[in-house]
Parts: structure tokens; C-alpha cells; sequence
């Protein structure tokens, strides 16, 4: 495999240089230097538009506008007719002819008109290069600058919640760092993970979750280290057709992040300011009944008096934070700049949590000659963290499981004389951790350094020509540490605790990308493209973990007891594409292209793999039969599109999963190995996705409506699922391709403007997205259950990912339960069959008989997700923002109540029926085990997010414009679930598991008030 990268490494490197040699024949003409200006304005109202791109049709040159409407900028062209286009979000793009002569200024002043359907908005499609979205045969959605600037977010990914169609994106946990799911049109895979691929100015970067540390299944995700300020926009590629550009790393889409840079120009100093408090908006109802059963014995009620206390006051708190920003931003005709910092810090709403994030952005842009264009940016951060683990899906110490599992009639105070914190647990079962001893003495810390860069080379050596060359790098390094003093109130580490566990993480892509664009005929316009990519990633990891610890060092070589893991990981992969798009007559786009690929991770036999694409668009409105008619009154733009493609999928199978991966062993004192439980293949593939989609755009009411409805149809093949082996073939288990997944729904996006005035402009955006998957494949009894569900979860076959697959009540044939004799509810009982099916069974006494039966009893992945946003303007001062988002038809696993409610631990209020006498005694503990009775609606509407914003332009100190906001996220969710909040998850990013509510840390309810000012 070495050999094969190392040639085509050469190869790569030879046509680099045979391209640079082209360059050098490029015929020089005498150019003289031009200086373009003028200013835009909207069509409505005449007021400055700041912000408006203008550029030059065919050449690189071009500007943005000021806060005053006004563009400068300057172009070295040969004398001629050129054309000058000017476009904006939200507007129509006008274009404007110019002829250069002997004159050497040009001034052109423009209106742009009010457009919510955008077919002549630029997106960039990929390593193809950037395309207007009337040529385009399937969606991108578009988030800008100032669609996140408000949002109270702190992160991109999260910011990102509400305002794509076809997304759902899911924060897992309310931590200050708390990791968010971001899926594209419902999951793509079974085993692997479903985030999209993320790519950050060219450069592919890691979004890892890594649990380095145990703290419950919550965990980081990467895209915490980028900071929201410094985003121009985010591109969103949720189609095969689109990603397959991509091969075999997008089969869950691509989502690109373009950071801001400077533009010709005078500086501009940008700082600002932010302070946000957080509190938690809901807590759980707890048992406040002043006594208690003496026993557990069903026939016994006897009752004793006790003091009950809400730990919940304890744990959580009014957390703050804040943040400064600063920017710079300028530059010449040749050189362009744009630098930031920022300081970070946010308080978690459980005691003692924090994180803290300093980072720095670079960007600059040289004009190297009339024909090239470098450009290097670079981003370094360093995070830090308090981290207070919950436990629960793997281990039982933390400071939210130590409470659900506490009798809240035993005060979890320490003792004042000596300072001990006494276990709060059930002295009859396994004793758990005091919540307030985890926050106080538990010292759990995560940190990470890193860096990001890129240098690019952007070539236009003749007309129409041009040559891209990209270099990224991501590398970082994350340092987990965690303590557990001696003498604790946890179940496993009474003698202490000790882990320090590293991660080591390093990216590498180049591509090379090469596009000509021709018009051999003025109805027929054309553009190719090829390129060529190599990536490379590798990983190293070390985890020492040290028990029995010593009274002072919190360092593992304090323990008695230590062990050490490491890991080390590197793949390689290599693709190049082709792609080919003709445009007729300014109305018919077809594009066709196929990407070949080679992941270092399957075998010879299957590494090599080939992913097409076509897609086409047809604008019937510009036909001159439309325009000439009154459907263009009703529909101005009326576009139909269809798109298919294959993309595919690396995460389900690891590095060296292909291998059978003897362990080594001491035999009698010699090296021997033992063989693992997992058998090699390698014949495994791809997972392979195929995709068809077909939408429509139209606009309304002379353009100030637009639809995009698109449906989906994607069907992924080629799964790759652990197949159990039998005990005669000496292993457990094997990764074969046999599973099958299909997502299929629609999407609907409305953006309009309903108020435009002088003094109001009023903007409404509308999206909507039904998806139902379901999975197939599974083999065995149909049943794939997943670990991080207490195997109450699993891939069942006809049924969507992730479905909860348990126990469930005895009924009647009238749909009653069906009691014990003892008069209590039970689980019903027969003959299980395969994919989820059953027998019930009934003795003589007409009491279930039989094994304990399963079935599936709910579904996590919504059916519906809406989201609705309102922004207005009032005059030019004032800023109004409003975004409610929904998600309705799923089911949460409330085991957080399951626990609660029942008579060992009755800490929430669900358990005081019994106590009251107005159930039978035991009733909680026969409901314990019965899973179906802890399955809720999740559906919810939340107002996501609110703000306000009053802009002033002062006359002194230099001031452009100075900004007062304050906002507020997640201030308000309607539902009638009755845990913390229907929208976290306890397994945090598992692909799998979702849904599963187990005392993880809720959503917080954020306020923020800040200043931005602008010199």
C-alpha cells in the first residue's frame, strides 16, 4: 500500500509541475490598472445595502460594499466590454455592462430588488467550484453570517439548529461543551456514525466524540474549537448528487464552513463584547412525602416519619459566562488581511462545570501576478474544561446518577465535625455516589490544543481556465484527566481513582482541482472539471488508569494498582474525479460525474470504488412563452430539478478491522497469542448510498416568496453489521456487508417578505422535513441490540434505527391490563419470534406463561421537524429575531423516571401514589421492569431563539456603527414530557441510541446581552 501511495504521490507532484509549465505560455496583453466604484442601494427604499458583493464576469476582481453602500476596488484588465455583476442574499443579481478604455475609473451605481428564492445566489458545490443555484439539479442551504451573530449559540453546530431544511440537529447535553448530532436526511449508517463530513476552508476536519474520560456518554464534539465569530457562511450539501463529489466520505453529506476575510480597503477593527447567564428551566418534581414504608414487604405498610430534601438545589445553579472578540480586516489592490482572538468562558448549570476557549484566525491574501492568487490562513485554539460526570451508561459514580439513585430523606450535607459526605443510596442494594461529594471532590479535566491551516493556489493562466491547489491541515492534541479521591461514597472506587488519557490527532488533504469554462455558441455554455485528492489521517492514543490510590497526588503512579492502553491508527485515502456540465440556452443545466476512490481501510479486492452522479435543472421561466404570459404575474421563477448519485461511507469499519488481530500473551514464559473474538474479512466494501431526489423552485407575488420542496428517496446498501459467528469457526463475531437502509422523505422551505416599507422590512422563513427510515438486513432473530441502550435498544428489521425494543405489558383481549393476583401490573409472556414478532401465551389460571416477550415500544427518530423564523427591521436602527423550532412523532426512554418512581430509591414525586395508599404497595416495583410504561412523547415546540438589537452610528472616535443586542436560546419548550427536557440524549453522539434520557444534564435556558462596535 506504501509503494502504490508513494507513486501516486509522484504522480500528483509531476502534474503539478507539467500545470505550472502551462502557465508559463500564457500570452501577456497590455493591461492597464482600473479602480471600479460606485455604490448600491435597494430598489424598495434606496437605502445603502452594505454587504452587496460586486464583481467582474471571467475574472477574479471584485469587492464588497461598505456600511454606506459604497465599493471600491481595482483590476488590472485589457481595454474591452466587461460586465459587472452585483448580488446579495435576499436580492436579485443585476448585471452591468462596462467598456474599458482610455478612462480609468468606472462608477456604476445599482439597485438590487428583493428576490426570497435566490436562483442567481452563488453556492459552492464542492471541489467543482462555485455555481449559481439555477444551474444546480439538487438543494444547498445556505446559513449566513448574520443568521448566526444572534443566536446566543457556542458552537457552529448548534447554532446551526432550526435553519435547515432536511437536518436535524440535536443537542445532546446541556453541558457548557455539551456535544451535538447533526443528521441529513435521517442516518446513513448502522454502526458507524451518521455526522456529516465537515470542511472548513478547504480543509477536511476532524468532528471526533471522544470519550477519553468516562462521564456518562456525554462527550465533546471537535466543532466546539471553532469559534461562531469568525463564519462568513456554511454551506450544506444534503444530497448524494451533490456529495459523491466527495466519494466515499459522504454518504452523510457535507457541510462546508467558509471563514471570513479581508477585502480591500481601509482597516476594519471589529470588537465585541458578551456576558450570558444560564439556569436550568425545569426541574423534576421530587417526592416530598413526609414518610416512608418501613420495609419492602408488599403486605406490610407500615410507615415512618422522615425529612425529605431536593437535591436538585444543590446540584444546579445560575451559571455565567462571557466572551471578547476582536477582529482586523483590510488591505490593498494586491494584499488582502483578516486576523481575530477571542477569550471564552462559560459556567455549566450543574455546579462546578466550566469551559473556557481561546482561539485565533488568520487569513492572507496575495496577488502573486495578474494570473495567481495565494492565499494562507491558519486558526489555533486552545479549550480547557471542569467536567462533573454524570455516570450512568457505563459507570455508576457522578453527581446527577448519585441523585437519582439518592433517598432523598437522608441529608447529603457533609458532616460538619468531619467533613465526610455520608452515601445517599439504599443501604439494601449497591451503594452510589453522593451527588454532592462528586461535585466537591471528584477533579475531572479536559483539554486540547490545536491547530488548523491551509494554503491555497488559485490560477487563472487563460480565459476560462482555472487551477485550484489545496493543502489543509488539522492536527490536535486532547488531554483528559480525572480523579476520584480514597475514602468515597462510590460503588467501585471506594480506594480512589486516577485515569489520564491522551489523544493525538493528525489531518492531511491535498486537492487539486482544475475547471475550464467555454461558450462555443451563445446558447451553449460549458464547464469541465477534474481533479485529484490525497488525504491522509493518523491517531494516537494512551489511556493509564490507577487504583488504590495514596492519600496525596492525584497522578496515576499514586496508585498500587495501574493499567495502560495504547493505540495507534493511520489511513490513507486517494480519489479523482471527473465532471461535466453543459448549460443550453441560460435554461437547461445537465451535469454528469464519477469520482473513483481508495480507502486503505478494506481490502485489495474491494478498496478501489467508483460513485457516479448526474442531476439536471430546467428553468421554465425564462422561456419566452412564460414570461409573455400571465403565469409569469403569478410565478416570476418557476424551476424543476432531479438529481442522482452514489456516495459512500468509511465509518463503520476501522483501520485495521479488515485483519484478524491476535493478542499477545505470557506462556509459561514465553510470548504466545490469543486469538480475539472478532474474526477478520477481508472482503468487506463500502457501504454504498444511492440517492434520487426531485424538487421545484418558484417564486410568488413578484419574488417576494420562494419554495423549494424537494422529495428524497436514498436507499443504503452494502451495510456493514458485526455478524455472530458459531462457537466451531473459534470466533464470536465477524464485519460482513449485509444489511440495507432506506430514508425517504420530503422537504419544504418558504422564505418570504411580507412587510417592505421605508421603515419596515419584515422576513419569514419556513422549513419543514418528514423522514422515515427504516432498517434492514439483520440477521439472526432480525434483532441488532446496542450497548449504550442497556440493550433496551436495537436495530430491528422493518422498523427505523434505534428503536426501543423491551419489555411490555400484559393485556387483557379488551386492552386492559392484565394484573397479577396480587392485583399488580406484569410483563406479558410466550413465544418470541424473529424482527420484533411473538406468541402470548396463557395458562389454566389465565396468567401469562412462557418467556418474558420483547417488542418494539417505541420510536426516537422524529417523523416531523419544523422550524419558523421571523426577522424585522425597523428603520435602520432597530433588529427583531425569532426562531421556534419543533420536533414532533418520536418517543423518549425516560429511565431517569424509571429509576426515580421506584420504592429503593422514590426520590421524584412518581413514587407518592404509593406512599398515599392510592396504588397497591409494590406497584413501583412491578413497573420497574416493565419497560413499555417508561416510553413518552418527545414531541416539542421550543423558542429557540429571541433577540434584539439596536445599531448606532456615532460621529467620533472613528466609529462605523456600534451594535446593543441581547438575546435569549431556548426560553421556552412546549410538551408534556415529564423529565428535564425531550431533546438530550444520555449516550450523547451514538449513532444508534437516541432518545435515551437518563439523568443527562438538561438544556439550559440562556440569556446574553452584548455590544459590537465597528471602527
Amino acid at each position: 500500500m506504501k509503494s502504490k501511495l508513494f507513486h501516486v504521490r509522484r504522480s500528483f507532484h509531476r502534474l503539478l509541475i507539467v500545470l505550472f509549465m502551462l502557465v508559463a505560455w500564457k500570452i501577456q496583453a497590455q493591461n492597464a490598472t482600473y479602480t471600479f466604484q460606485g455604490k448600491v442601494t435597494t430598489k424598495s427604499d434606496g437605502k445603502p445595502m452594505p454587504g452587496a458583493s460586486v464583481g467582474i464576469i471571467g475574472t477574479t476582481s471584485g469587492g464588497i460594499s461598505d456600511q454606506t453602500g459604497a465599493y471600491r476596488f481595482t483590476a488590472n484588465l485589457a481595454p474591452g466590454t466587461y460586465t459587472l455583476q452585483f448580488s446579495s442574499i435576499g436580492y436579485q443579481t443585476q448585471r452591468q455592462s462596462v467598456t474599458l478604455s482610455q478612462n480609468t475609473t468606472v462608477s456604476t451605481n445599482i439597485s438590487l430588488a428583493d428576490d426570497a428564492l435566490g436562483l442567481d445566489e452563488v453556492v459552492v458545490t464542492g471541489t467543482s467550484g462555485a455555481t449559481s443555484r439555477k444551474q444546480l439539479g439538487n438543494t444547498i442551504a445556505t446559513v449566513q453570517a448574520k443568521d448566526l451573530q444572534l443566536s446566543a449559540a457556542t458552537s457552529i453546530d448548534q447554532a446551526l439548529a432550526g435553519k435547515v431544511s432536511g437536518a436535524q440537529i440535536t443537542q445532546n447535553s446541556g453541558n457548557p461543551a455539551g456535544g451535538i448530532s447533526v443528521r441529513l436526511r435521517g442516518p446513513s449508517t448502522i454502526v458507524g456514525s451518521s455526522d456529516p463530513l465537515y470542511i472548513v476552508d478547504g480543509v477536511i476536519v476532524n468532528n471526533d466524540s471522544r470519550e477519553l474520560i468516562d462521564l456518562g456518554g456525554y462527550s465533546q464534539n471537535r466543532l466546539v474549537d471553532i469559534n461562531p465569530n469568525d463564519i462568513e457562511r456554511i454551506e450544506i450539501i444534503k444530497g448524494a448528487a451533490a456529495a459523491a463529489i466527495y466519494g466515499s466520505r459522504a454518504n452523510n453529506g457535507v457541510v462546508q464552513i467558509f471563514t471570513k476575510r479581508g477585502q480591500e480597503g481601509r482597516p476594519t477593527i471589529t470588537f465585541s463584547t458578551q456576558f450570558r447567564v444560564s439556569d436550568i428551566r425545569k426541574t423534576l418534581p421530587y417526592n416530598e412525602y413526609p414518610s416512608n414504608f418501613t420495609n419492602t414487604t408488599v403486605t406490610d405498610n407500615t410507615q415512618t416519619p422522615v425529612t425529605r430534601y431536593d437535591l436538585q438545589k444543590d446540584i444546579f445553579r445560575t451559571a455565567t459566562g462571557h466572551e471578547q472578540y476582536l477582529s482586523v480586516s483590510g488591505g490593498t489592490p494586491t494584499t488582502q488581511y483578516f486576523f481575530s482572538g477571542s477569550l471564552f468562558a462559560n459556567q455549566g448549570i450543574v455546579r462546578g462545570a466550566d469551559f473556557s476557549r481561546a482561539s485565533s484566525r488568520m487569513r492572507i491574501q496575495q496577488t502573486l501576478t495578474k494570473w495567481a492568487t495565494l492565499s494562507i490562513g491558519s486558526a489555533y485554539t486552545y479549550s480547557s474544561s471542569h467536567e462533573i460526570p454524570n455516570g450512568g451508561i457505563n459507570e455508576a459514580y457522578g453527581a446527577l446518577t448519585g441523585f437519582i439513585f439518592s433517598n432523598n430523606f437522608i441529608n447529603p450535607q457533609p458532616d460538619p465535625a468531619t467533613g465526610i459526605y455520608p452515601s445517599t443510596a439504599p443501604v439494601s442494594v449497591v451503594r452510589r455516589t453522593n451527588p454532592l461529594e462528586a461535585i466537591a471532590r471528584f477533579d475531572f479535566r479536559q483539554r486540547t490544543s490545536r491547530f488548523i491551516g491551509d494554503a491555497q493556489l488559485n490560477l487563472t493562466p487563460l480565459p476560462g481556465l482555472g487551477i485550484d491547489f489545496t493543502f489543509g491541515l488539522d492536527t490536535y492534541s486532547q488531554l483528559a484527566t480525572g480523579y476520584i479521591p480514597p475514602n468515597n461514597t462510590t460503588p467501585s472506587y471506594n480506594v480512589g481513582y486516577s485515569r489520564k488519557s491522551e489523544a493525538s490527532v493528525l489531518q492531511l488533504n491535498n486537492d487539486l482541482n482544475i475547471r475550464y469554462q467555454a461558450s462555443p455558441t451563445e446558447w451553449l455554455k460549458s464547464t469541465t472539471g477534474i481533479g485529484a485528492t490525497l488525504q491522509y489521517d493518523r491517531s494516537f492514543g494512551t489511556g493509564i488508569t490507577a487504583q488504590q490510590l495514596g492519600v496525596f497526588g492525584q497522578t496515576v503512579n499514586n496508585g498500587a494498582n495501574i493499567v495502560a492502553a495504547e493505540t495507534r491508527t493511520e489511513r490513507s485515502f486517494i480519489g479523482v474525479f471527473a465532471q461535466q456540465t453543459f448549460g443550453l440556452f441560460n435554461r437547461f443545466f445537465v451535469t454528469a460525474a464519477g469520482r473513483i476512490d481508495a480507502a486503505s481501510v478494506y481490502g485489495v479486492d474491494n478498496r478501489w470504488q467508483f460513485y457516479p452522479k448526474v442531476s439536471g435543472s430546467y428553468v421554465v421561466s425564462d422561456e419566452s412563452f412564460w414570461k409573455g404570459s400571465s403565469l409569469a404575474d403569478v410565478l416570476p421563477d418557476f424551476k424543476i430539478r432531479a438529481a442522482w448519485g452514489q456516495a459512500g461511507n468509511l465509518t463503520a469499519i476501522g483501520p485495521y478491522d479488515r485483519f484478524t488481530n491476535y493478542t499477545p500473551v505470557s506462556v509459561g514464559g514465553l510470548v504466545g497469542y490469543a486469538a480475539p473474538a472478532q474474526l477478520g474479512n477481508f472482503s468487506v466494501k463500502p457501504e454504498r448510498q444511492t440517492e434520487l431526489e426531485i424538487g421545484t423552485d418558484f417564486s410568488l407575488v413578484k419574488n417576494r416568496i420562494g419554495v423549494e420542496f424537494t422529495y428524497y428517496h436514498k436507499e443504503v446498501k452494502d451495510l456493514i453489521l458485526n455478524r455472530t459467528l458459531s462457537p466451531s469457526s473459534g470466533y464470536n463475531n465477524r464485519f460482513v456487508n449485509i444489511g440495507t437502509m432506506t430514508n425517504r422523505g420530503f422537504e419544504l422551505l418558504v422564505r418570504a417578505i411580507p412587510v417592505e416599507t421605508k421603515n419596515v422590512r419584515w422576513n419569514l422563513t419556513a422549513t419543514y422535513t418528514h423522514n422515515k427510515n427504516v432498517t434492514d438486513g439483520v440477521e439472526g432473530n432480525g434483532v441488532l441490540p446496542f450497548a449504550g441502550g442497556f440493550g433496551q435498544v436495537a436495530a430491528v428489521n422493518g422498523y427505523s434505527l434505534g428503536a426501543f425494543y423491551a419489555t411490555f405489558f400484559a393485556r387483557n383481549p379488551d386492552g386492559s391490563l392484565l394484573l397479577t393476583p396480587g392485583g399488580l401490573p406484569q410483563r406479558e409472556r410466550g413465544v418470541q419470534g424473529a424482527n420484533g414478532t411473538y406468541t402470548v401465551q396463557r395458562g389454566a389460571d389465565g396468567q401469562p406463561s412462557g418467556t418474558i416477550l420483547s417488542k418494539v415500544i417505541g420510536n426516537p427518530n422524529p417523523t416531523a421537524i419544523y422550524s419558523l423564523i421571523n426577522e424585522v427591521a425597523v428603520g435602520s436602527r432597530w433588529s427583531f429575531r425569532m426562531q421556534w423550532d419543533a420536533m414532533q412523532h418520536f418517543d423518549v426512554f425516560n429511565f431517569t423516571k424509571r429509576v426515580g418512581d421506584r420504592d429503593l430509591y422514590g426520590g421524584l414525586k412518581g413514587y407518592e401514589p404509593e406512599l398515599r395508599g392510592e396504588v397497591p404497595k409494590g406497584t413501583s416495583t412491578a413497573l420497574f421492569s416493565i419497560f413499555e410504561n417508561w416510553i413518552e412523547d418527545g414531541s416539542f415546540v421550543k423558542l429557540r431563539e429571541l433577540s434584539a438589537a439596536y445599531t448606532v452610528t456615532p460621529k467620533f472616535w472613528g466609529f462605523r456603527n456600534v451594535r446593543f443586542s441581547v438575546a435569549g436560546r431556548n426560553l421556552l419548550s412546549i410538551d408534556n414530557y415529564s423529565g428535564y427536557d425531550p431533546e438530550t440524549n444520555a449516550a450523547g453522539q451514538s449513532n444508534a441510541v437516541r432518545g435515551f434520557d437518563f439523568v443527562e444534564v438538561p438544556i439550559p435556558r440562556t440569556m446574553t446581552v452584548g455590544i459590537n462596535a465597528t471602527f
